[in-house]
C-alpha cells in the first residue's frame, strides 16, 4: 500500500520548526510584522481567464485582505485602510518589473447620523440605522467608497491615469457594506451586485469590471486540527495514491474583503508574449504620530490632525503576495518581513529557500520509515520553475528573470467551471494553478505534492528525481480538506456571498 500522508502533517511540522504562531491559512497573518496589521495583510491573490460566459477575452486579478473576518464582526465590521495603498502589479515582459500597477485609495465618510434623546441629539453606534438595499442606501451611517489608478512603469514614477465608471464617468466607487444580517440587508447579493462596475481604463479599447467588497473566504485548508497535534483523522495509507478523504475546513465560517478586477486580456498581455506575472501588495507611510485625544475618527487619507494619527512620508511597502504559500513554508521566519517588503527583481536574497528547501527535509526526518523521501534534485529545478520562472511549455515567458509571482498564460482557454480540476496542471487542468491559480484549485494539496516532486513523475518531465524519490513523489499527500465548487459562484467576481452576521428573519418588535 502507498503512503498518503495530510498536506496538515506538512504544515503542523513546518510551523513547528520554525516556531511561528497564530492563525494561518493561504497567507494570513504569515509574518510577525502583518499579524498586527490585518487592513493589509494579503491573504490570496488569485489570477485566471475569465470562465464567466461571453467573458473568454477576458483575465480576471482579485487580491483579498483582512483575514479570518467573522461574520458578526459589529459595530464597525471590516473597513479597509485609508491611510494604505493597495496595489495589483502586473509583468508582462517577464523582466521581474511591474509594467501596470491598480492602485486602490479608500476613504470612509461619516454621515453623523444622531437621533433625538431627551431633547438632545446623539450620535448612534452602529453602522446603519434602518433596512438596506440596492436601490436604497440612505440608511447607512458610515459608507466606503475608492479610487482606482493606472500607473505605467515603475509604480512610484511611471504615469498615472484615472479609471473611471465606463457608465457615467465618475473616477469614485463604492464599496458595498458588510453582510451585517438579514434584517439590515434583506438581499445581500442583489445589494453586493449593485457595486459591480464597468470600468474604463485609459489606454485600453475595451471596458473592464471592477468589484471591492466582502467575499465569503474561498480558500479551503484543515487548520484548526492540524495546530493541535495533527489531530486528523485521515487515514494513514491507501491503495490509491490519488485517495484524497474528507476533513473539516476550518475557515469555512470565515469572509474575507475581495479587490476584484477584470480587465481585457490584450489589455495586459503583448502580441509577442502571451505570459504575464502579478503579485498584490500594500503600503503605509513611513511615519505615523498617534494622537493621544482624537477627536474625529472617520479619515481620509492620512487621518487629519484631530484624527487618531498623522502619517507622512513615502510609501512603505508591508505585504505582498504572489503564489500562495510561499511566506508560510518556504521563507525562513527571519526573512519573512523582509518578504513582503521586497520587489520580485529582488528576490535572489531568498534563492536558497526555494533551491534547498526545508520542508520536504523535515518530512522525511518525521515520517521516512513511512517510506516519505525528501527529492534530492538540487538545486531544486523543478520547484524553481513553480515559483521563481514558470514551468517550461506551460507558463514561463521568453525572457524570464527569476522572481516569485502568480504567473499566467493567457493564450490558454479557460476551462469551463463545471469542468474544473481542483488539482490544477497536475490534476490534467492547464488552466489551474501553477498556471495562474483559481478560485477551486487546491493550493495546499498542489504545493505539497509539488515540494515533494511531483513534477519528477509527469511524463516528459525534464526535472528528474531518484527512482526512491519517485515513488515518494507519487504519493497522494494532502489535507483532507477540499474545494467544493458549488461554493463559488460561476460569475464575476467569483467568491460566493459573505457570510451573513445574523441569519434571523424575527419581525420587528
Amino acid at each position: 500500500m502507498q503512503l498518503i500522508k495530510t498536506g496538515a502533517i506538512a504544515l503542523a511540522t513546518f510551523s513547528a520548526a520554525i516556531a511561528a504562531t497564530g492563525a494561518q491559512a493561504s497567507s494570513h497573518r504569515e509574518a510577525p510584522f502583518i499579524s498586527s496589521a490585518p487592513k493589509v495583510d494579503g491573504t490570496d491573490f488569485y489570477m485566471f481567464r475569465s470562465y464567466e460566459s461571453g467573458r473568454d477575452g477576458f483575465v480576471t486579478l482579485i487580491a483579498n485582505y483582512l483575514p479570518l473576518q467573522d461574520a458578526y464582526g459589529g459595530p464597525n465590521y471590516f473597513s479597509l485602510d485609508p491611510a494604505a495603498l493597495y496595489e495589483i502589479h502586473i509583468d508582462n515582459n517577464g523582466d521581474a518589473i511591474e509594467d501596470l500597477t491598480f492602485q486602490f485609495r479608500f476613504q470612509i465618510q461619516d454621515n453623523g447620523v444622531k437621533i433625538p434623546v431627551g431633547g438632545a441629539m446623539v450620535a448612534v453606534p452602529l453602522i446603519n440605522v434602518g433596512p438596506i438595499s440596492a436601490d436604497n442606501t440612505s440608511a447607512l451611517n458610515k459608507i466606503e467608497t475608492y479610487n482606482l489608478t493606472v500607473v505605467s512603469g515603475d509604480r512610484r514614477t511611471g504615469m498615472r491615469s484615472t479609471i473611471t465608471n465606463a457608465d457615467n464617468g465618475s473616477s469614485s466607487f463604492v464599496k458595498p457594506v458588510d453582510n451585517i444580517g438579514n434584517k439590515s440587508i434583506p438581499d445581500y447579493p442583489a445589494y453586493a451586485a449593485a457595486h459591480i462596475y464597468n470600468i474604463q481604463v485609459p489606454g485600453c479599447s475595451q471596458t473592464g469590471r471592477v468589484f471591492v467588497g466582502q467575499r465569503q473566504e474561498g480558500f479551503v485548508v484543515n487548520l484548526g486540527e492540524t495546530f493541535d497535534l495533527v489531530n486528523i483523522a485521515a487515514p494513514a495509507e491507501a491503495l490509491n495514491p490519488n485517495a484524497r478523504s474528507l476533513e473539516q475546513n476550518t475557515i469555512a465560517d470565515k469572509n474575507v474583503t475581495s479587490m476584484a478586477l477584470e480587465l481585457p486580456i490584450n489589455c495586459v498581455a503583448t502580441m509577442e508574449e502571451p505570459v504575464i506575472g502579478a503579485w498584490t501588495t500594500a503600503s503605509r507611510r513611513q511615519a505615523r504620530m498617534l494622537n493621544g485625544a482624537p477627536q474625529d475618527t472617520s479619515v481620509n487619507g492620512n487621518d487629519g490632525a484631530t484624527g487618531t494619527a498623522l502619517q507622512g512620508g513615502a510609501w512603505t511597502q508591508v505585504s505582498r503576495l504572489g503564489a500562495p504559500l510561499v511566506n508560510e513554508v518556504v521563507i525562513g521566519l527571519p526573512d519573512k518581513d523582509a518578504f513582503n517588503a521586497a520587489e520580485p527583481k529582488d528576490d535572489g536574497q531568498f534563492a536558497t529557500y526555494v533551491t534547498n528547501p526545508t520542508l520536504p527535509e523535515l518530512l522525511e526526518i518525521l515520517f521516512g520509515s513511512a517510506g516519505v523521501k525528501a527529492p534530492d534534485n538540487f538545486p531544486r529545478n523543478d520547484l524553481i520553475a513553480a515559483f521563481l520562472t514558470g514551468v517550461p511549455g506551460l507558463n514561463q515567458p521568453v525572457d524570464v528573470v527569476g522572481s516569485e509571482m502568480l504567473r499566467l498564460n493567457t493564450s490558454i482557454a479557460a476551462t469551463p467551471a463545471d469542468s474544473q480540476n481542483d488539482l490544477g496542471v497536475i490534476g490534467g487542468d492547464v488552466a489551474g494553478f501553477p498556471n495562474g491559480r483559481r478560485p477551486v484549485d487546491d493550493v495546499v494539496d498542489i504545493a505539497l505534492r509539488a515540494s515533494m516532486g511531483v513534477l519528477c513523475t509527469l511524463d516528459g518531465d525534464p526535472f528528474a528525481c531518484s527512482d526512491d524519490v519517485t515513488a515518494s513523489a507519487s504519493f497522494g499527500y494532502t489535507d483532507g480538506a477540499l474545494p467544493n465548487p458549488a461554493d463559488y459562484d460561476t460569475r464575476f467576481p467569483y467568491l460566493a456571498t459573505p457570510l451573513a452576521g445574523s441569519p434571523s428573519t424575527v419581525a420587528a418588535r
